[in-house]
């Protein structure tokens, strides 16, 4: 296949399967491809998965099933409702649980074979490297930016190969990155977008199934990577649609003239999460959801302004809010709506659009406008409990 890249196998094999793995493995040895010495290798494998969300669950389950030895997972977050349309590794007897607790027990069931390291914590630059360090393939399914570049810098000062995927909405993109071998992540993404540019899952939203299709993928590219066999998309991205049913691949080149990473920097800065606009906006003019509420009871006169979209409008709304959706405020098509004789309250889902959006008031002249911390999920949760969250 053009610009497809054979490897050498990643692992080298175990000594030996016993007569419980034969029989478990059977399908996988009667291929001549793999084989006992395929199987073997994947026995041998210590691959890490940097989280057990959307594409973690279905990567976790199917790792653990193919047979890989030592499954690492790195995740700090909890089981929510919203999780369970598409994180499959976790079920309704799990909400509240940390979510790496409840793949661990999912694996097991899964697999009994497979051992199981979990990291219940932040990634971070602090401890990437030693996290990383002890095996042989990572797999990142995490949806911010910041800890993509995180995750590709760590492999790349430890020389390793790592798979990678992403999905929103009704598309879905997947790669390999291995330096020693061929592009980076920096190489297909050299700078990230602006702030507020690309919407994460949770404000943008994704069809669920989207998840087995992109977390496959990068399992298959996995154990081509583990056991030697195939061509795999280093130097290639992989992009599905799940609406057309269409797959295309995009040849990914090496930047000669890219600059060489030396150490792991400050991401989360680097990927500006929110603008330092947005930053110095929401500094000093932030309100909580409990103020929000005390304004309306002592009968102030202000307009509360929704800046996220109609969809989700429709979902849940803060009663006597008006809808004006952030990029018409940021574009300056919706100023001449505003009032000029009372002051201005925005919000958002959880707070990040809105200061985005109250930057931009403040340079259009309303000086006195706020946000709402932690928006209408900060609502929900502090004031009217009876309203649903997403």
């Amino acid at each position: 296949m053009s610009g497809a890249t054979s490897l050498p196998p990643l692992v080298e094999p175990a000594d030996e399967l016993t007569k419980e793995e034969v029989a478990r493995y059977s399908r996988h040895l009667i291929i001549p491809d793999v084989g006992m010495d395929g199987q073997k290798r994947l026995k041998n494998a210590k691959v890490l998965v940097v989280g057990a969300g959307g594409l973690g669950s279905p990567a976790l389950l199917y790792l653990a099933a193919a047979g890989v030895g030592t499954l690492g997972i790195v995740e700090f977050d909890e089981v929510d409702e919203s999780n369970l349309h598409r994180q499959v590794i976790h079920g309704q007897s799990d909400l509240g649980r940390p979510k790496a607790e409840s793949a661990r027990d999912s694996i097991a069931e899964v697999n009994p074979f497979v051992k199981v390291v979990l990291h219940q914590t932040h990634l971070s630059s602090d401890n990437a490297l030693d996290i990383f360090r002890d095996y042989d393939l990572i797999l990142d399914g995490t949806d911010n930016f910041a800890t993509r570049y995180l995750v590709n810098d760590a492999a790349v000062l430890l020389g390793k190969p790592y798979v990678w995927g992403s999905i929103f909405r009704f598309e879905g993109q997947a790669s390999v990155f291995w330096d020693q071998y061929g592009p980076n992540y920096r190489d297909l993404y050299p700078e990230p977008p602006p702030p507020g540019m690309v919407p994460s899952c949770a404000e943008g939203g994704v069809l669920g199934v989207l998840c087995a299709s992109i977390g496959s993928i990068m399992v298959n590219e996995a154990i081509k990577l583990i056991t030697g066999i195939g061509e795999t998309l280093l130097g290639r991205l992989m992009i599905y649609d799940a609406l057309e049913m269409s797959y295309r691949t995009v040849k990914i080149r090496k930047d000669p003239n890219a600059t060489p990473i030396t150490e792991l920097i400050d991401y989360e800065a680097f990927c500006g999460v929110v603008s330092a606009d947005a930053q110095q906006a929401a500094a000093s003019s932030t309100i909580t959801p409990v103020e929000l509420k005390e304004m309306f009871d002592r009968g102030e006169k202000f307009e509360l302004i929704d800046v996220r979209e109609p969809h989700e409008y429709e979902i849940v709304k803060i009663e006597g809010s008006k809808l004006i959706p952030k990029d018409r405020i940021l574009s300056g098509e919706a100023l001449a709506e505003l009032p000029q004789d009372r002051k201005i309250v925005l919000h958002c889902k959880s707070g990040a659009r809105s200061a985005e959006a109250l930057a931009a008031l403040h340079k259009a002249g309303f000086a006195d406008a706020v946000h709402v911390g932690g928006g209408v999920l900060g609502w929900a949760n502090e004031v009217d409990k009876s309203l649903p969250t997403y």
